[in-house]
């Protein structure tokens, strides 16, 4: 072992634990940082040993730097290696065995478990059975995201997961656990209070839709005022045990009790997690967006959108711009990379069949819908089904899609705006890349959308794109008004007619108060040539009535056409039929 030969550092850290309990978590993670500091250091005792061994010493503490540094970014093999050396340092230099290890954890006597230890000891056993699934079983087998009575007096539901709960879980799950495996729930426990991101560090590694902290509760420097009925004019800000209770005597919670996940659509707050205090909170803040260097999130820049080693997008906030420390962690996990995955239900065929022939018949298509819906999810299930021979170019704000993790055998390759390069030049650049097919991750300002314009009529075969439009028309009308504020058109007839000529298919999705997702309508944009009428005709195609797909109006023969243009004769003919059996009608007729 690399500190065996560091037997004098480490007992002068031991030294240093004289007059604590050197069994208290915060005093072994402080032990962790001294000697994981120290053991990535060289010492002085190096010298007088040969090169050989010198070199070895030197490649492990250069191999320790890195995994210390890459930890933070969200790398699981870093965070493993990081704690294999915990593990052995409290097994070793600690001394820690079975015979004591209850004192760290009372493992022995369950009633004095907290209810984070009861979590995180569940959530281990979840994690043994089922890896990245873990959460979202232990979901499924309690009906976690299934909404609550209400607290409240107004009588809204609530998606929580509370203390009770865990507690319920915790006694049918429970059983006896060996010594390694209450050692990696305190090692666990030292890494996340160290290098890790406090109580979410495992949550961060499930495979949820996300999670996201300091979004609820009380701000620092207001609980003060607005819960001690104004007794700290009269006694003084120090007063603790008022600062913990609401004008109606009822317990408050601050913005670093705040942890909720996004799960099937649905925001579900884990009331029993808290991150302590709001320097823990702050750590997790100024830590979790630092993957590749994005530049530092301070009081000037007071938000970062960046993204982790595993394709996570980050997204963090701070004060004076927010009103308090916050992170979202926004995850964009598809097992199967399939529609069939994501779209089901009753009649789902006609959906996934529309999806797959628009995509072979080479449709400029929108992708439309609140935060949440699942449009980011959707467009990358449906990139499957765009022909492998096109070449794929991606924009995007903060890389999201990781295209080339699904379809690595294709061309594919995405850009995105920084500081110092601007999207129409990234735009101009993607005119000289070969790309057949382009793709914008979100057009979420004024210049994205007069890309999207631009791009969609000279730059590709087709385009597709999101965007947060509530209805067909809503989309039309922001795309126009973007175009007239960004100065490419002055009439606003024209613009809309621009507008209209290069939107082929809109697929609207929805999430509704249960969380669920589903395609609410797929329409068609006719343009019109004619100044005197209004710029476009709005056909819906398909629309989700009653919990099933039904077809409306049929695609136009105009469409019909270029779409059949586009395919391989083979699926031209499944086209034809697929046309003929839900609207009667062929392709040409």
């Amino acid at each position: 072992m690399i500190w065996r030969k560091a037997q004098t550092a480490g007992a002068k850290a031991h030294d240093r634990l004289t007059g604590q309990d050197r069994y208290e978590l915060s005093v072994i993670t402080s032990y962790i940082k001294e000697r994981l500091y120290e053991l990535s250091r060289s010492v002085g005792n190096d010298w007088g040993i040969s090169e050989d061994a010198w070199n070895r010493k030197a490649k492990v503490r250069a191999e320790l730097r890195q995994a210390l540094r890459g930890c933070t970014y969200g790398d699981p093999q870093d965070k493993q290696y990081i704690k294999a050396f915990i593990r052995d340092i409290l097994v070793g230099d600690y001394g820690i065995n079975e015979h004591h290890i209850d004192r760290i954890l009372p493992f022995d006597r369950r009633e004095l478990l907290t209810v984070q230890d009861r979590f995180d000891i569940v959530l281990y056993l979840y994690k043994q059975r089922y890896g990245a699934e873990g959460l979202a079983q232990m979901m499924e087998d309690y009906s976690l995201d299934e909404p609550k009575l209400p607290k409240t007096v107004d009588g809204s539901p609530v998606y929580e997961m509370t203390g009770e709960d865990v507690n319920r879980i915790f006694f049918l799950e429970y059983r006896m656990l060996t010594f390694q495996e209450k050692l990696d729930l305190v090692v666990q426990r030292v890494y996340q209070m160290y290098k890790g991101f406090s109580v979410v560090d495992e949550l961060r590694e499930m495979r949820i839709d996300g999670l996201s902290g300091g979004v609820s509760g009380i701000p620092s420097g207001f609980a003060a005022r607005e819960t001690t009925h104004g007794l700290d004019h009269e006694f003084g800000a120090g007063n603790q045990a008022m600062s913990d209770v609401d004008m109606d005597g009822e317990q408050i919670t601050h913005a670093w009790d705040s942890v909720w996940i996004f799960y099937k659509g649905k925001s579900i707050r884990l009331a029993f997690l808290s991150f302590g205090s709001e320097a823990e909170l702050k750590r997790v803040c100024q830590n979790i967006y630092k993957f590749n260097l994005p530049g530092q999130l301070s009081e000037v820049n007071g938000y970062k959108v960046n993204e982790m080693k595993d394709g996570s997008r980050i997204v963090v906030v701070r004060p004076p711009f927010a009103e308090t420390w916050a992170f979202f962690v926004r995850k964009f996990d598809i097992p199967s990379a399939s529609l069939e995955h994501l779209i089901q239900g009753d009649q789902a065929e006609l959906p996934l069949g529309l999806l797959k022939y628009l995509m072979k018949g080479s449709r400029i298509t929108s992708i439309t819908g609140s935060q949440g819906s699942g449009k980011t999810t959707l467009l990358m299930a449906m990139i499957k089904h765009i022909y492998a021979s096109y070449t794929l170019r991606v924009q995007e704000m903060s890389f999201e899609l990781h295209l080339r993790r699904l379809y690595s055998g294709r061309n594919i390759l995405s850009f995105r705006e920084t500081d110092y390069v601007s999207g129409q030049a990234a735009l101009d650049l993607q005119k000289k890349t070969d790309g057949t097919v382009h793709i914008l991750g979100e057009v979420a300002t004024d210049e994205v959308a007069a890309w999207m314009v631009q791009m969609a009529q000279v730059a590709s075969l087709f385009t597709l794109f999101t965007h947060h439009a509530k209805t067909f028309r809503d989309l039309i009308e922001s795309l126009r008004n973007s175009l007239l504020k960004t100065g490419v058109f002055r009439d606003e007839r024209i613009a809309e007619m621009q507008v209209a000529s290069v939107i082929d298919f809109d697929i609207h999705l929805r999430r509704d108060m249960t969380g669920k997702r589903y395609i609410e309508r797929i329409t068609e944009c006719c343009p019109r040539e004619s100044l005197h009428q209004s710029g476009y005709e709005e056909r819906v195609i398909m629309e989700y009535r009653s919990g099933r797909y039904v077809a409306v109006q049929p695609i136009t023969p105009k469409s019909r056409e270029a779409m059949a243009r586009e395919m391989l004769p083979e699926d031209t003919a499944d086209f034809e039929r697929f046309v003929g059996l839900y609207w009667g009608e062929t392709v040409g007729a």
